[in-house]
């Protein structure tokens, strides 16, 4: 069980460490560590977990981490999963924190974000692209996506209303095809 635990936070530390933007961009990532090398959820498990860890209050990457250790060995798991995932954040902004103002004035520093924020908005499209591919599977799904478009671009719809209505509308259409197909 500690190797298993030291595992899972390895494996979050490591992840935590490489990612930056946020958790968007670390499903490419995730779904490498977790679903391809370590076989410890399946590509849609970890769409699922990942759907949750958006519902559910804090970081994405975090509730992520939580859900996946949980899974494979219990509270200690989630625990040792969050910490890994968090750790490298924690000693990176700690740091970033006690230079950065030091150096923001420096235009060579500026480019350098700049230039991240760029890789950052590539990294995220990378990421609708590969989600759109295991998500859009039938009309109810594209429609409900056009729907979420419209609702955030159009008339600023807060994300966890988006949420709860995708998940509302998701049930009420499952159990409708159940009662057709009876």
């Amino acid at each position: 069980m500690v190797k298993k635990l030291l595992n899972l936070f390895l494996t979050f530390a490591k992840i935590g460490s490489i990612t930056f933007g946020g958790g968007l961009t670390m499903l490419p990532l995730l779904t490498r560590e977790i679903v391809e090398k370590r076989k410890w959820a399946t590509e849609e498990e970890l769409l699922d977990y990942y759907a949750v860890g958006q519902c559910t209050p804090g970081i994405i990457a975090v509730n992520t981490a939580t859900f996946v250790g949980y899974y494979q060995a219990g509270v200690m798991g989630g625990i040792f999963a969050t910490l890994g995932m968090v750790a490298p954040s924690i000693i990176i902004i700690t740091i970033v924190a006690s230079v950065l103002q030091t150096f923001m004035d420096y235009p060579i520093v500026a480019s350098a974000l700049s230039g991240i924020n760029a890789v950052v908005c590539a990294l995220l499209s990378h990421t609708v692209i590969t989600l759109s591919k295991k998500s859009l599977v039938n009309v109810m799904s594209v429609v409900l996506f056009i729907i979420g478009l419209i609702a955030c671009f159009v008339f600023d719809v807060t994300p966890i209303l988006l949420v709860v209505f995708g998940g509302v509308v998701g049930v009420v259409y499952n159990k409708i095809k159940e009662v057709k197909a009876k």
